[in-house]
């Protein structure tokens, strides 16, 4: 199943339920989800790598407003925003913990044959595409300095 599909399903569930928060998440990536096929096109729909890219870009903008608005004392605006963070990350895969991560990003500088802070870059591009929606960009890109360090 598509994660357009399961949105949809998800979708009705919630209107069942009467659950408008998860409503209103559910609402967001599906409009996320049709931009970006109306944008490449249309009818062939979007591929699974894009619709990851989409739930993390929508992850990430969620947890970056949830932040601005608890330094700006807004819980109300940031309780609504981590509401639908939760609901976006049930689509997203399992996320890395540290030491898994740290464990892929070894077998990725070995594999790369990187040696100090100069191979950064080519740690960081294979790293990007094979733990996409994995773990957080930024994280792997902290990780990364401290291991070739």
């Amino acid at each position: 199943m598509s994660l357009k599909q399961s949105v949809e399903s998800e979708i009705k569930k919630a209107m069942l339920a009467k659950d408008k928060d998860r409503l209103r998440a559910l609402r967001s990536v599906k409009s996320l989800i049709m931009l970006e096929e109306t944008k490449s096109g249309g009818d062939k729909g979007i591929s699974e790598d894009e619709e990851m890219k989409l739930l993390t870009r929508a992850a990430k903008q969620r947890k970056d407003s949830a932040e601005i608005y608890q330094q700006q004392n807004r819980e109300d605006l940031a309780s609504v925003e981590l509401a639908e963070l939760e609901v976006i990350n049930e689509f997203l895969p399992k996320q890395l913990t540290e030491e898994e991560l740290e464990a892929e990003l070894k077998q990725i500088i070995a594999q790369v044959g990187a040696n100090g802070p100069k191979d950064m870059g080519k740690v960081m591009g294979v790293a990007t595409k094979q733990l996409a929606g994995k773990a957080d960009g930024k994280l792997i890109s902290q990780k990364v300095k401290s291991l070739l360090a």
